[in-house]
């Protein structure tokens, strides 16, 4: 199975979001955070949050770019749980069973995501507001092969 971290090409995540994730944790849409914006909520740094943030697991700040790398199904059942966890302590959910289909869905969501994709390529996201509510869309960056001349040094080690 495969999901996708937080990666960081450069330190831009840490000036356009109020609370960037850290690089390497897991991801997730995370569109859910909007469902219930309007235009005006969409001004400053929680505009780009909305734009195209993915959102981080464990801070649950967000990032511009992941990358699908694979993950156990271990560390797949605790994301459910902090996940579950999260619903109840942030958005109100009776209690962790009460919240667990709904973390399910958007870790399966994500994992039907990334499930066709050869790892290490990375993600994007693009958000808009529509009449039906928030539509997202995604973009997917292959990562290049790597030819040997550009990452060996060439030439007498004396």
């Amino acid at each position: 199975m495969k999901l996708a971290r937080a990666i960081h090409l450069d330190d831009s995540d840490r000036n356009v979001f109020f609370s960037p994730a850290r690089t390497g944790e897991w991801c997730l849409s995370g569109g859910f955070e909007f469902s219930d914006w309007s235009e005006a909520d969409l001004t400053g740094k929680a505009r780009q949050a909305f734009a195209n943030g993915w959102l981080g697991l464990e801070s649950f700040g967000r990032v511009t770019f992941v990358a699908i790398t694979p993950i156990e199904e271990s560390e797949y059942s605790e994301l459910i749980e902090s996940l579950c966890q999260h619903f109840v302590d942030v958005y109100g959910a009776p209690s962790l069973e009460a919240g667990r289909g709904v973390a399910m869905e958007e870790l399966k969501f994500m994992a039907d995501l990334c499930a066709d994709h050869p790892e290490n390529t990375l993600l994007a996201v693009q958000r808009e507001l529509s009449e039906e509510g928030v539509r997202e869309s995604y973009r997917a960056i292959e990562a290049p092969e790597a030819e040997l001349d550009l990452v060996a040094m060439h030439g007498d080690v004396e």
